[in-house]
């Protein structure tokens, strides 16, 4: 008796651990896709699902570790993608789309003075009252839209991470593009970066030196909510 609970406990155990592995991707709404389907070879490094980020905690929204584009923005990316391998790059992606329940968090961690958990590494020379006005968070996001990424360079000879003088995310003037406070090879970076995103169809973001917008996006007036999962 006590084999055959054994057996069936076995058996059970086998059958869930295949349903977790099967395919769980989650439904997305029609119009877009997983980075990761349309290039295998991307890396992530999804900080709002860990804690690892400005706010210091997993963001509302964000339920798996991957980024999801719009088709339109995914073709692009493909075209950017090809582009940096035979410059010798690869990629890590940040974020895409956001929800608007993610920005939301963001206005709320940004209207709590007392709150300066992660000051040290994500803006230690900006007043957080003033993460507004100088335009790092606003109550309405690109993202939201479902045609910006977020991204940065690495070598494909090494993996290593490319220098681009500051680290995603940091709020100041050098994260900026055309800042002075970076020197001519991480200037250099950033150019290699620009330039094959434009050549694609993105537009740079003059705050944020990771941040590219699809210059025709297809929802220029639509924030969306579904959850990145």
């Amino acid at each position: 008796m006590k084999r055959l609970v054994l057996s069936f406990l076995i058996v059970v155990s086998v059958l869930f651990v295949v349903s977790c592995d099967s395919d769980d991707t989650a439904v997305l709404p029609d119009g877009f896709g997983y980075v990761h389907d349309a290039i295998p070879e991307v890396e992530y490094d999804i900080r709002y699902y860990t804690h690892d980020n400005f706010v210091g905690a997993p963001v509302d929204g964000y339920n798996a570790p991957v980024a999801i584009l719009t088709d339109e923005a995914l073709d692009a990316l493909v075209n950017v993608a090809d582009d940096l391998e035979e410059q010798g790059y690869g990629m890590i992606v940040f974020d895409g789309y956001r929800p608007q329940k993610a920005v939301d968090h963001f206005v709320r961690w940004a209207q709590d003075p007392a709150d300066t958990l992660t000051k040290h590494k994500y803006y230690p020379d900006v007043d957080k009252a003033d993460l507004f006005d100088l335009g790092y968070i606003a109550e309405q996001s690109s993202h939201t839209r479902g045609s910006t990424v977020d991204l940065t360079l690495t070598y494909l000879d090494t993996g290593e991470e490319v220098d681009m003088g500051s680290g995603f995310d940091f709020f100041g003037p050098i994260s900026h593009h055309g800042t002075d406070l970076i020197n001519e090879e991480q200037e250099a970076n950033r150019n290699i970066l620009k330039e094959t995103m434009q050549r694609h169809g993105y537009l740079m973001y003059p705050y944020e030196w990771w941040h590219y917008t699809l210059d025709n996006e297809p929802y220029p007036d639509t924030y969306f909510d579904f959850d990145v999962e």
